[in-house]
């Protein structure tokens, strides 16, 4: 069964723009363009960047390194985690086999 798709209409640096997307990813969609235009404006109210292309490749960098930067945090912690247990369980074992 597909998804019901619908129209979405987004405001990005003063440019609309109609994306058809799942009704559920809808809301995720509206917050994801509001950060890409909160991204640009920032960059363009810079005074360095004029070309709406370049501001918009600075926008998705700034974004990706945040992503990646935020995946590495988050498989780290989970790292740390796996380890944690790991460390746990030894200590169970060993308490369970000396009692």
């Amino acid at each position: 069964m597909s998804k019901a798709v619908q129209p979405v209409s987004l405001n990005i640096l003063d440019k609309e723009y109609k994306i058809a997307c799942a009704a559920d990813e809808k809301e995720t969609l509206i917050s994801s363009a509001r950060e890409l235009d909160r991204q640009m404006r920032k960059i363009r109210d810079t005074g360095k960047v004029s070309s709406t292309d370049r501001i918009a490749v600075l926008a998705a960098l700034n974004l990706a390194h945040d992503l990646v930067a935020s995946n590495k945090t988050e498989a780290s912690g989970s790292l740390d985690i796996c380890q944690r247990l790991a460390d746990l369980r030894n200590k169970i074992e060993n308490v369970l086999e000396n009692p």
